[in-house]
């Protein structure tokens, strides 16, 4: 099979099975590590040898430990030190040691029980960023521990690849020498880094020519690589040191995404290549062993994090949050055990062995997700058993409910006009949180209609609906209509939807979230290409009693869908009809004479 056709397969079968798996939850590695399984000598065998495609998709590992180093910027690593340094360090010790151990207890070698301990101590970078990106995780406590210990395994990928020439058995200098190597690349980093580097790059720059610096870019990436080589040090250290050398630079983001899409391609071409030498020989004939090491591995690894996690002062809900995404292999030690069999340090038996473990725990991981949110999140997660706070009498006119950033603007305004409110809040947590700063709010479910008197909802003049949750909302809004019809309801909606529920119950004055603020920023848009800011303002206060009027008959079939699209086909056109009259009228009042007074 020519060069040509090798290239059509891989991309056919990866646009096939990666979007494919995507679609059942899967992450796109899972997809390339399939790609690869079916056009490997194991399987369908279209391709027989995936060593030469391993050896140049390696490439693609030396671009992705560019952009790492390229991510750690000197001062955001000192202000997560704890957490990479402190979590990262005890989660790859930890777990490398205990794996270290179960290993030497089957009889092998201490170098080679060291490459597989810590080599499976690595858990996936990508992979977990991904899950964790998906289910809007990575800005949560547990996200952020979660990226400050792949932070750590992704730095310690380094050290454990240099450190394989001299386990291979290599001779004791040769530590030094490497060593004094390292030093000196680090030094013509440093020295190149401001007086060379960023110079030719503001030169490239200059030229205005994308294609040219994205040759720059990959210039750089192999100059270091080449030169770390040349003195016996992994390309991939040369790659990440010179990342690193430029995190701070001006050029940073325009880098990064000149060689993303390149990395992304040879990293997944990679992953293909790994898939190409998965042998489902062995796992047919060694399934028991294979699976079991699977499970034992996700196990070890599991109970670690948690127990990292509350060292570090997490309850068990969010150690076992952290856990789960890290409980498997990594790509990078897909990485280490093919470098290690390079230097004839894994048996190629083990290295096959370790390469199916690697893969079939990655695949299960999204299945530990399901069965976190699915099983354990319902039983772990902290239930609040306390009471409801006993609300004080009184004769404040306004009652909030829901005393988050919406609810705590409204109480602001109304404190600077010194008008009494009571704040109900629902969420214990939020209540204690505000208090600290002063606000007088009260824990309690303001739909529980025992809640509501007490609060005096009854004398009050006005009730504000800012609650989050719209079925909490909702029912609070039904509490409010059968118990206390003649208080004023003044609610917020998070949307149309929202707002049209409201409506059914009876609300009157309804303010969409971001509605108003989107007609501000419109307004503001509208100056700044030019029209005038009477003319900007009148457009936009034509557009908001339009809206208003829209609001009001789309109620009426909001739950026919049909009808409803039909309804918002029909007001494009009427609105557009409605400008372009008001624009008319503007241009003749503009053009009559104007009589002096």
């Amino acid at each position: 099979m020519d060069l040509l056709q090798t290239v059509a397969v891989f991309l056919g079968v990866t646009l096939v099975m990666v979007p494919l798996l995507k679609r059942l939850g899967l992450a796109s590695v899972i997809g390339y590590l399939a790609t690869g399984v079916l056009l490997g000598p194991y399987a369908f065998g279209l391709l027989h040898d995936p060593h030469d495609v391993l050896e140049f998709s390696e490439y693609g590992i030396v671009l992705l430990l560019f952009l790492i180093g390229i991510e750690l910027e000197p001062s955001r690593l000192w202000v997560l030190r704890r957490s990479v340094f402190g979590l990262g360090g005890l989660q790859v010790g930890i777990t490398g040691l205990a794996l270290m151990g179960i290993v030497r207890a089957f009889g092998q070698s201490w170098p080679v029980s060291f490459v597989v301990g810590f080599g499976l101590a690595l858990s996936s970078t990508a992979f977990v960023l991904q899950l964790l990106s998906e289910k809007n995780q990575l800005t949560t406590k547990h996200g952020r521990r979660a990226f400050a210990i792949l932070l750590f395994q992704d730095i310690a990928v380094i050290p454990l690849l240099a450190m394989l020439p001299w386990l291979g058995g290599k001779s004791a200098s040769y530590g030094w020498m490497d060593l004094a190597n390292l030093i000196m690349v680090a030094a013509v980093f440093v020295l190149s880094s401001r007086t060379l580097i960023r110079p030719a790059l503001r030169f490239v720059a200059s030229a205005g020519t994308p294609e040219v610096f994205t040759a720059a870019a990959l210039f750089l990436v192999c100059g270091a690589a080449l030169l770390t080589e040349f003195l016996g040090i992994s390309m991939s250290l040369g790659a990440f040191a010179a990342g690193v050398m430029l995190a701070d630079s001006e050029f940073r983001h325009e880098i990064e995404a000149s060689l993303q899409p390149i990395k992304a391609l040879l990293v997944g071409l990679f992953f293909i290549a790994v898939g190409m030498t998965a042998d489902l020989q062995l796992l047919q004939h060694e399934a028991l062993f294979i699976v079991g090491s699977v499970l034992a591995l996700m196990v070890i690894k599991f109970a670690v994090l948690v127990a990292v996690g509350r060292l570090s002062g997490s309850n068990l809900h969010g150690s076992v949050q952290l856990a789960i995404p890290l409980a498997q292999g990594g790509e990078f030690a897909f990485v280490l055990f093919s470098a290690a069999a390079g230097h004839a340090l894994l048996p190629d038996l083990l290295a096959q062995r370790l390469i199916l473990i690697v893969t079939i725990s990655m695949a299960l991981t999204p299945f530990a997700f399901m069965l976190l949110e699915k099983v354990l999140e319902p039983w772990l997660r902290p239930r609040d058993h306390r009471a409801f706070d006993e609300v004080p009498e009184t004769d404040n006119p306004v009652v909030i409910a829901g005393f988050g950033r919406f609810g705590q603007i409204v109480a602001r305004i109304l404190r600077m006009h010194r008008i009494g409110f009571t704040a109900l809040e629902a969420d214990a947590r939020q209540v204690d949180f505000v208090r600290r700063f002063g606000n007088q709010v009260y824990y309690g479910n303001p739909a529980n209609i025992d809640l509501l008197r007490a609060a005096g909802v009854g004398r009050a003049k006005v009730f504000v609906l800012a609650m989050d949750d719209v079925q909490d909302s909702v029912k609070t809004a039904e509490a409010l209509h059968k118990h206390f019809p003649h208080v004023a309801v003044y609610a917020r909606a998070r949307d149309r939807s929202h707002a049209y529920r409201l409506m059914d119950i009876g609300v009157k004055v309804i303010n969409r979230e971001t509605y108003l603020s989107s007609l501000d920023l419109a307004e503001k848009v509208l100056v700044a290409v030019g029209l005038e800011a009477e003319r900007a303002a009148r457009d936009i206060e034509l557009f908001r009693e339009y809206d208003e009027k829209l609001m009001a008959r789309q109620h009426a079939i909001y739950q026919d869908e049909a009808k409803l699209i039909e309804s918002v086909k029909e007001s494009m056109q009427e609105l557009e009809a409605l400008f372009e009259s008001d624009a008319r009228a503007a241009e003749q009042q503009d053009k009559s004479p104007v009589t002096a007074l």
